[in-house]
Parts: C-alpha cells; structure tokens; sequence
C-alpha cells in the first residue's frame, strides 16, 4: 500500500512515519513541499503522484490564534483539505482528514454522536468545520475522523506542558469543568492505518469519532501525568472562567467512537495505558 501524507512534524505525522507497516510506504510532504496556504499546490501534490490513499495529517491547530487569523485558519483546515478531496476524487483513492471535537457547541453531558449538530464555539472550529463540509461535497470517498486532546512525546501538547510546568512549580491551577478524553498520536496513527487498507478495499468511509478512554478532565489529566512522572506538584481545580482565553472551549468534549468501533473494529484506546509509555519515551 502506497501512502501520501500531508505533514511531516506534527504529532500524528510521526506517529505515522514511526509505525507504517513493512508491506506500506509513505511518502510526507512538508510544508515545502505543499503549502496549506496555497490549496492548488496541495492539490497539485496528489495530482503528480500515484498513490493507494491520502491522508492529511496537517493542520491550523493554534486555538487562541485562529481568533485574529480566522481567514489563514480556513485557508488551512477550509480550503486546502477541499483542495486535497476533490484531487483525491479525481484519481478515485480514498482521503482521510483528521477533525476536531471543537465542530460541536459543549452543551450537555452526553458524549457527541457523529451526526449531531455542528455548532462551533471559535474560529478553530469553524474552520475546521468548513474542510468537513467541502470534503463531503467534493465527492471523493473520504474518511473524516474526529478526534480530541491529542498526546504524545513530541510537539506542543498538554501533557507536555504540565510536565515543563510540574517540574518548576509545586503548584498548578487546572480547569476542571471541561469534560473529554486525551486521544494518543499513536492510537489515532494506528486507527488510519488500519481504516485506510480498509477503504483501499473497499470499505466504506464517512465521518467518524476516535477518542481515548475514559473520559476525564484537564484537572484529573494534569493529576495523572505527576503522578505517572512522580512530580510533587499539586494540581488545584478551578473554572473555566478563572482562565480566560481569546478562544472559547467547549465545556463537554466527550464523543460517541462506537460506529468507528462498528465499522472498522477499532476500540477506544486507554489514555492511562499510553501515558505510561509516553513517560517512559520522553525519560530516554
């Protein structure tokens, strides 16, 4: 199986390049190589290559950002991933694209099912829900899976924040009202692994969620990583509203994997299990 993969350095990415299969080859495209901000160079990048699959493991994952750069943003998560679709529906291969829990509004309790109503909260999310919108009317057969609070050793992420942080204070304050799953690089890598051979042969794609298990909050996260890292540093809980940020956050971030376990036979991955092995990664 032949593999074309947008990004090079983001998690999931390496992830990607760290666990391809013997009989599977990739080939990833930096930014040198595509830019996001220029669509038809993305397209042109499918267009030149003969390939099994695409995946695009790319993306404007600054939050706080998209909020003053909202038009960059959709150019990004918008336009470029349209671009890459309708490339893919032009060669007649599948294309996968990660999304994003920040399509839906946080209201409630109950995890998101895939076909509730998308109401983002911030630009991020609307820009992300914008390449959700042109994939599905590009008329390639496409894979879009949904995804939250993605970890791993590398790259700018949470766990590696509390960490840098843990270890120079005794002390965190860490929001406890939004609710969710941290999902590891890893366990989203193997899952497009897997549904991509599944869909060169045939399987049918749409839109999917993919999170780690169980659900928890920002605080317990943030206990769980000193206590895995054996960091005395006390995590104290407090409210969104005592952390204010340009972007606004969904309060429940909880989603409903069970047709992508259905259809593709992939179980949530333990969150608890994978920090462990992160730890252990980032101390060698």
């Amino acid at each position: 199986m032949r593999l074309l993969v947008f990004g090079q350095t983001g998690q999931v990415a390496r992830e990607l390049a760290r666990r391809l299969p013997p009989d599977v080859t990739a080939t990833f495209l930096s930014r040198s190589d595509a830019d996001l901000m220029q669509p038809a160079t993305c397209a042109a990048a499918i267009t030149a290559r003969d390939m099994d699959a695409v995946i695009n493991a790319a993306a404007w994952t600054a939050v706080d950002k998209a909020e003053s750069e909202e038009t960059a943003a959709t150019t990004v998560n918008g336009d470029s991933p349209a671009a890459m679709a309708r490339a893919c529906a032009a060669k007649g291969v599948p294309f996968l694209h990660i999304s994003t829990d920040y399509v839906f509004d946080g209201r409630g309790d109950t995890p998101f099912a895939p076909d509730h109503p998308t109401a983002p909260l911030n630009a991020y999310g609307r820009s992300k829900l914008a390449g959700e919108t042109a994939i599905r009317a590009s008329g390639a057969r496409h894979l879009i899976l949904r995804t939250s609070w993605v970890v791993s050793a590398h790259g700018t992420n949470f766990l590696r924040t509390m960490l840098r942080l843990g270890a120079e204070r005794p002390s965190l304050n860490v929001v406890a009202d939004q609710h969710g799953a941290p999902t590891p690089a890893a366990a989203i890598a193997d899952a497009l692994l897997t549904a991509t051979r599944a869909m060169t042969q045939g399987a049918a794609g749409g839109t999917h969620h993919f999170a780690g298990t169980p659900d928890t909050t920002w605080a317990d996260f943030a206990r769980a990583i000193m206590a895995g890292a054996g960091l005395p540093c006390d995590i104290n809980d407090i409210p969104t509203s005592a952390y204010p940020t340009p972007a606004a956050r969904p309060a429940n971030s909880r989603l409903d994997c069970s047709t992508f376990t259905r259809d593709f036979g992939i179980p949530r991955p333990d969150w608890r299990a994978h920090l462990a092995g992160i730890l252990q990664e980032l101390r060698t």
